[in-house]
């Protein structure tokens, strides 16, 4: 008989959704949206209603696999988990911990996915990442500004007057959100979307305003000129509560505005409007993440930060430089779970430059690499390298549900569990600040194990069991422990499904910064690089030989139906690389709809089908993330490995390409 069961979908992704799933005869037959989730009320994306299909596939992996003369045959558990637990050991006797990499990056969501840290730094610390391919320049650049990256919780929109989208096609990747701007937009709000590609939330603005890619911060240099030009800036907010205007204004008086129109591609009086608008209080600013993937991508989250403060829209409702939700999962105790203070030893590589960090890495060289929830090889940049690097090491363990890019080359293969599989909790600090619980539906075809499982195996096997000797319900009280005195205990989760965390809703309302000077901070502190009028490493700005040699500037945007790479391989109909081009270039080349292309730099090619951008940034092309190599290759293969202006964030928009029609 069919049973309906609430559930929770683990993708990271901004909407982070409540579910209802149909189960019948232990197996997932339908997912649907929960109506009763406070944000999400029962509408969900063909992401989230992938997971049926992807936990059903006969594509799954159900036996652990080890490769032997090139190929993959089928071993037991046993022979997997004591061979790899030998050879853990033996690498930490010979060349020490740290010659094991360990390479995790976000499919799923789940608090207790955090436990891969726990394991590695139990078996005494390893060569680990840092930074983020995602978010992690406009995150620090948060940090300098405010002393972290904080946003108001959704309903704070229906206070704005004025709403600026910039950068960030939440039709595509936040469909709550953009369910929100409609109803503000009833409510008489006035919604400016500021993009290279008119997306469909652009179609939905009343103002659409096209930029030069990667030219974001200095638009909102642009801003700031017309606002002090005008008389509009918020002199009181400025003069009580933050530090270092002057650079700002010294540093706006070494440009003119008609530059920065010609290098942004926006009409002057287009940046007059927007300076009014941004006085029109409040007005909330809600930025996209790919505006900050370039190597200005620090800069440009943080002039658009200095634009929201110069109009005073810092902690008032309705208002905000709204990026990311930090305090969302700073709910939770990490390092009662992960244990950091377990290390004996430890590395950082940059997650940007991983692969070329394990040809080059020295005393120890890199014996083993270990990837959890990631496929590297086709979502980190410069995939060429990345093949060579993940393919020099002696031991590749990848575990995974599938048989992915990164997989294929791996020595032995871990079949793990889906989220219907497994109990765990989900959250998103990208946008609303509801934890959701997710408890096992069904049970796991084959042998395919949840990853808390494989750790504690392998913990045994190396002596450190008893760190791993806990219910995954210890675990989840573990990570909630310091919710527990506000309401928030997993029993409570358990029952209701869906909780609300303890956030400020408006952030800085108090006016109080987390800085070293407690102001909002135009110039950062700590020997932080100051604000300037930096332009995308790839430009003809910047490298005007470069630009010459590759006209176009190359977006590599989020995929509809897949987060990532994940879902390629389960669609209906096999997917093929799409080479989305601007008007003006299909013009130019005479490219029709359909037509075979090449798009190539010096870092490689890609090969795929023409469609034709109505209304885009002339000179922009854009071939969406994640695609695997046997439906025509990752987009990664023209992308640079480059790290932003703050060392944290990727350069992955930051991407210079030509094309050509082949036959």
């Amino acid at each position: 008989m069919a049973q309906i069961r609430q559930a929770a979908c683990p993708l990271n992704c901004w909407d982070s959704c409540g579910f209802n799933v149909t189960v019948q005869n232990d197996r997932v037959t339908k997912v649907e949206g929960d109506p009763s989730h406070p944000i999400t009320q029962g509408k969900i994306c063909g992401r989230g209603r992938m997971l049926e299909t992807r936990t059903n596939s006969s594509q799954r992996l159900l036996y652990p696999l080890k490769k032997i003369n090139g190929k993959f045959e089928q071993i037991s558990w046993g022979q997997a988990l004591n061979e790899i637990a030998a050879k853990l050991k033996e690498i930490k006797e010979m060349y020490g911990s740290t010659a094991v990499l360990h390479s995790h990056d976000y499919a799923n969501n789940g608090l207790l996915k955090n436990l891969d840290q726990r394991f590695f730094n139990c078996y005494g610390g390893v060569t680990e990442l840092y930074g983020s391919l995602c978010w992690g320049a406009g995150i620090e650049a948060q940090k300098w500004d405010f002393g972290d990256a904080y946003s108001h919780v959704p309903d704070d929109l229906y206070n704005s007057k004025n709403i600026i989208i910039w950068g960030r096609n939440v039709a595509r990747t936040n469909m709550h959100f953009y369910e929100k701007l409609l109803e503000a937009k009833k409510r008489g709000a006035k919604l400016v979307v500021i993009d290279p590609i008119f997306n469909a939330t652009a179609k939905i603005a009343d103002d659409y305003i096209s930029i030069k890619p990667g030219m974001d911060g200095l638009l909102a240099a642009g801003i700031i000129k017309e606002l002090l030009r005008l008389g509009l800036e918020d002199r009181s907010f400025i003069e009580q509560f933050t530090a270092g205007f002057d650079d700002v204004e010294q540093l706006l008086n070494s440009s003119s505005i008609e530059k920065i129109s010609e290098m942004t591609e926006v009409p002057c009086e287009v940046i007059t409007k927007l300076a009014r608008v941004y006085a029109d209080k409040p007005t909330s600013t809600f930025m996209g993440l790919g505006l900050q993937r370039y190597k200005n991508g620090g800069n440009t989250i943080r002039f658009i930060d200095a634009l929201v403060a110069t109009s005073g829209n810092i902690g008032i409702a309705g208002g905000g430089a709204n990026y990311a939700n930090l305090q969302v999962g700073q709910s939770f105790v990490f390092e009662e779970l992960t244990l950091s203070n377990r290390k004996q030893n430890q590395r950082q590589f940059s997650i940007m430059k991983q692969a070329e960090e394990i040809l080059t890495a020295k005393d120890p060289e890199i014996q083993m690499i270990v990837v959890t929830c990631g496929n590297p090889l086709t979502q980190v940049p410069d995939t060429q390298v990345v093949e060579e690097a993940f393919s020099s090491v002696a031991t590749l363990v990848v575990v995974d549900q599938f048989m992915t890019d990164t997989a294929q080359l791996a020595d032995y293969v871990l079949p793990t569990t889906t989220a219907f599989e497994e109990e765990d909790i989900y959250y998103s600090s990208m946008y609303h600040h509801y934890v959701n619980y997710g408890p096992k539906l069904v049970p796991a075809p084959g042998e395919a194990k949840p990853d808390l499982w494989i750790w504690t195996e392998l913990a045994k096997r190396l002596g450190f069991g008893e760190d791993f000797d806990f219910t995954r319900e210890q675990f989840l009280k573990m990570g909630l422990q310091s919710l527990e005195k506000k309401g928030v205990t997993l029993d409570t989760l358990m029952e209701k499904h869906t909780l609300e965390l303890p956030v400020t809703s408006i952030p800085w309302q108090d006016l109080e910064f987390k800085t070293p000077s407690g102001k909002f901070e135009f110039t950062a502190r700590l020997g932080h690089g100051r604000l300037t009028l930096a332009v995308p490493e790839e430009s003809k700005w910047a490298n005007p030989q470069l630009a010459e040699k590759y006209p176009y500037s190359l977006l590599t945007i989020h995929p509809m139906r897949s987060n990532h790479s994940q879902n390629y391989h389960l669609f209906t109909v096999t997917p093929k690389v799409k080479v989305e081009v601007a008007k003006n270039i299909a013009d130019e080349m005479n490219l029709q709809k359909d037509d075979f292309v090449r798009v190539w730099n010096d870092r490689g090619e890609v090969k795929g089908y023409i469609s034709i951008l109505a209304t885009a940034h002339p000179n922009t092309i854009n071939i969406d993330e994640g695609i695997w190599k046997q439906f025509g290759g990752s987009v990664n293969n023209l992308t640079s490995s480059s790290e932003s202006d703050n060392g944290l964030g990727s350069t992955l928009y930051d991407c210079l390409v030509k094309i050509e029609k082949i036959n």
